[in-house]
């Protein structure tokens, strides 16, 4: 008789397999109170279809990864166009109040402060509940080389060492906001320039002059093509504008961030944050 049929030999136990690790691996979902304020992601621009196409992409992300969530896009104006969807962030944050629920989590689509923004919510009456902007963030400079490398400007993987001939040498990191938003863009250059191993320079796309100079400065230190990469998820800038800075620095350029999937996760993570629950350390 084999040693598996004796009666005292014990049957193998199932271990639970370990929690995978990294940034790439899916997050634990969170228990949300049932009672929870609503996220509003604050889409700092009118109600257009180009915002409201990446707003709606992002908060279908959001309720991909936190199902059941009260999730929805907010716009400093509508487009007076009616049955769209579009709502307001007054409009949104006027009806919670007048049904007596809990004040929603604003959540601004921005990588940085915004002076235009702030300005626009300090118009707003009553209480309004306004988290952290996303950036700066480790995702966020990765969502930067995956755009950089979508317009061949980088290469996808850091691992791979074959040579792209349209690789960027250099990148300027444009964004908006004001002072504040490009101090805090330069901790972004950082991150990305980690990634890259090419230099990276933060510039103000709405100071005139300013992404040429950082391109021009670039040139100066031996960049021979310097790119840009929109630090912006797209709603915050004009494209015409970002067309002609683009054409003034004489660079190829990415595209704005849009809504790439860690983002979603990042909005979510502010707003757990706002409720007390402890986050994964991907997303601190």
């Amino acid at each position: 008789m084999s040693s598996a049929a004796t009666p005292s030999t014990p049957l193998p136990v199932r271990t639970p397999g370990t929690r995978a690790r990294g940034r790439h691996r899916r997050p634990e979902r969170h228990e949300i109170p049932a009672e929870a304020p609503a996220l509003l992601l604050a889409v700092p621009a009118e109600a257009t279809p180009a915002t409201q196409q990446i707003a709606d992409e992002l908060v279908s992300l959001i309720r991909a990864e936190q199902p059941g969530i009260d999730a929805r896009a907010g716009y400093l104006s509508s487009n007076g166009t009616e049955g769209d969807g579009a709502e307001t962030l007054a409009a949104l944050l006027g009806a919670a109040a007048a049904e007596e629920r809990p004040a929603p989590v604003v959540v601004p689509l921005l990588p940085g402060p915004s002076d235009s923004f702030r300005a626009a919510l300090s118009g707003i009456p009553g209480e309004v509940r306004v988290t952290d902007t996303l950036g700066p963030h480790p995702l966020l400079a990765e969502a930067l080389h995956v755009r950089l490398s979508e317009a061949g400007l980088a290469r996808a993987d850091r691992a791979r060492l074959f040579a792209i001939n349209t690789s960027a040498d250099g990148v300027v990191l444009a964004t908006v906001g004001g002072a504040e938003a490009l101090q805090l863009a330069e901790v972004t250059a950082v991150l990305l320039a980690a990634r890259l191993a090419v230099p990276v320079v933060a510039a103000a796309l709405d100071e005139p002059g300013s992404v040429a100079a950082a391109a021009a400065h670039l040139r100066e230190t031996g960049s021979a093509q310097p790119a840009l990469a929109p630090y912006v998820f797209g709603p915050e800038v004009d494209p015409d504008m970002l067309k002609s800075v683009t054409a003034e620095a004489e660079c190829q350029a990415s595209e704005p961030l849009g809504a790439y999937p860690t983002v979603a996760r990042l909005v979510l993570g502010l707003y757990l944050t706002a409720l007390g629950i402890e986050l994964d350390p991907d997303l601190t």
